[in-house]
């Protein structure tokens, strides 16, 4: 008898967030290539479901529910699941088929996975009806997941501080890893050419929202005495011209300062391939999705010196308060940057898709 691991795929349908999508997709793969024997990998997934470019080799199945995306998380929201059928579940992100079920005997689980916690740490930088919609997930993820996965022991920390004693028995740290296959390549110079980008810079990614990150980018940029541009990744549309002005307030002129933002992974690596160091200032728990590719590049970094960057980081950045970011940022880019790039390199080794499937195929099976 085949047992199936059906993992949701809507970020592969209707993706919210590049990051996600990436994610999803690569944790598939892993999981198809890491089955035990006598074991698949299916999909479940909104209309119109996988098409050309978006399908992964090897699964077993899909199934393919009859509405969109968004009609599919507000029903999964209200706890509404039609034509989901019991089994083992499993989605790379919070959005699940939540419902009562029972575990032992109906041989059905759900395990979700967090990535961020902005909905509890910066509501502010969030639409009112993401943060409550967020919030009410959580609470049914409480109830009725089997497991929920976070990816650093710090966001496990925070998660059990403020979750209910339920929630905080269900969780599980499996950490994440740079997208599968993400290379620099070899059109990497035509690549900058076509982003209108310089080609040597300092790298960072943040949103207008959260400005104090990017402040604390901008200063440490201005103090370290750095004759260099600076490219901003991730930053939403409409966003540019608010970057521009905390660049300019922090001491930049508006010329260095460019905007860009999501990139696909062949971009996102030319770009950071050509970065003298990249500088990660977010104070929050997430997970560090551009730390993590500079990693995978082997780009100096600079981390403000936080849990999550020491967990994840360790001995691979040079870490700072927000106020030693400046002279931590102009030794990365000076007698520091070999080391760095040799450390980067190193630590990168330790992120891999296939051991995380190997560890998903186990929490499964503890179930």
């Amino acid at each position: 008898m085949t047992v199936t691991l059906r993992v949701v795929l809507d970020q592969l349908v209707a993706p919210t967030s590049r990051d996600l999508a990436e994610a999803s997709a690569s944790l598939t793969e892993a999981l198809v290539a890491t089955a035990p024997r006598g074991c698949d990998v299916a999909a479940i997934v909104p209309a119109p479901g996988l098409g050309d470019g978006q399908s992964i080799a090897g699964l077993s199945s899909e199934t393919r529910l009859a509405v969109r995306r968004r009609e599919l998380a507000a029903s999964w929201q209200l706890g509404v699941a039609p034509g989901i059928g019991k089994g083992l579940i499993h989605s790379p992100t919070a959005l699940a088929p939540l419902v009562r079920h029972d575990r032992v005997n109906e041989t059905h689980q759900i395990v979700v996975t967090l990535w961020e916690l902005r909905a509890w740490e910066t509501p502010d930088e969030l639409p009112k009806s993401e943060v409550l919609a967020a919030r009410a997930l959580l609470s049914r993820i409480g109830k009725h997941a089997d497991a929920v996965i976070v990816p650093t022991h710090a966001m496990a920390e925070r998660l059990t501080e403020m979750a209910k004693p339920k929630l905080a028995k269900k969780v599980r740290v499996l950490g994440g890893a740079p997208a599968a296959g993400l290379r620099v390549p070899t059109d990497a110079v035509g690549r900058l050419r076509h982003l209108d980008l310089p080609s040597s810079f300092i790298a960072a990614a943040g949103t207008a929202a959260a400005s104090d990150d990017l402040s604390s980018v901008f200063a440490a940029i201005a103090e370290a005495g750095a004759d260099l541009d600076v490219v901003v990744l991730d930053v939403p549309e409409g966003e540019e011209a608010a970057v521009s002005d905390l660049a300019v307030a922090a001491g930049l002129t508006a010329g260095r300062v460019h905007a860009r933002g999501s990139l696909d992974g062949l971009d996102r690596a030319a770009v950071l391939s050509h970065a003298r160091a990249f500088v990660a200032a977010s104070s929050r728990t997430d997970w560090p999705w551009r730390a993590v590719d500079a990693l995978a590049l082997g780009v100096p970094i600079v981390a403000l010196d936080t849990p999550v960057h020491r967990e994840v980081l360790a001995d691979a950045a040079a870490f700072a308060t927000s106020d030693e970011l400046g002279p931590a940022l102009a030794r990365a880019l000076g007698d520091d940057a070999d080391r760095l790039r040799v450390l980067a390199g190193d630590r990168a080794k330790g992120f891999a898709w296939p051991a995380l499937a190997e560890r998903v195929w186990a929490l499964h099976a503890e179930l």
